[in-house]
């Protein structure tokens, strides 16, 4: 019968404790299931008045321990820092949004790939993607900071980029073909920065219509017009 490995852990958030929670049953416990991992807030924490008084969060963090030897972690002997650096980074802003999951790193020469995977990832993608969209903009912020040999970042959650890709596809084809045959342009709903490149990119051939942005954040938006054609 298996018994439960557990650890209490404080931060000034409880995002913070969590983190310092499964890092420290990381150390217990190497090759760790990070998704089977579950938290107890034991104390939301509380700053006090003025900053007086100021109590950390706690958290208890508990996973099965059957008595087994510690399960080896999976080899990462050719992951270079940039990965390694970019895999704590994500894992620790989904801990900090209450989302277990696994992170995995793929590196070419073109990117570095983030896929994560579990079974509570909505709230890690939000509506449009918008989640994942920031994650990917805040990974590529921290992990190139003050560097000029930078690389794309690009963060996938159990095939959203592609999903979301066909989507996006059809929406700008049909409304390509819209401004084409009606002569007037054709306004798309909002979309996030990635989202709008994605659009740019495959209409930028069409000999027929050209595209643009308009807006502003959070409502910046994709206009596709009509070419104008000299004789």
């Amino acid at each position: 019968m298996s018994e439960e490995l557990s650890v209490e852990a404080e931060g000034e958030t409880v995002g913070e404790a969590k983190w310092a929670a499964l890092r420290e049953l990381e150390r217990r416990r190497p090759g760790l299931d990070k998704a089977a991992v579950r938290f107890q807030v034991v104390s939301e924490g509380a700053r006090g008045l003025l900053g007086v008084g100021y109590e950390p969060a706690r958290v208890l963090a508990s996973c099965a321990d059957d008595g087994l030897p510690p399960a080896p972690a999976q080899p990462r002997g050719d992951e270079s820092d940039d990965a390694a650096r970019l895999r704590e980074i994500v894992e620790r802003i989904a801990v900090e949004i209450g989302v277990r999951c696994t992170v995995q790193i793929a590196e070419s020469d073109e990117e570095l790939r983030v896929t994560c995977e579990g079974g509570e990832l909505g709230m890690l993608i939000g509506k449009h993607g918008q989640t994942i969209d920031a994650i990917q903009y805040l990974a590529n912020a921290i992990l190139f900071r003050d560097r000029d040999d930078r690389k794309p970042v690009v963060v996938d959650a159990a095939g959203y980029r592609a999903r979301r890709q066909t989507v996006l596809d059809g929406i700008a084809l049909r409304a390509a073909e819209q401004a084409a045959a009606t002569g007037q342009r054709v306004e798309l709903e909002p979309m996030t920065a990635v989202e709008r490149k994605l659009v740019h990119e495959r209409l930028k051939d069409d000999p027929e219509v050209e595209t643009a942005s308009e807006g502003t954040e959070p409502n910046r938006y994709v206009v596709i017009v009509p070419r104008v054609i000299s004789i």
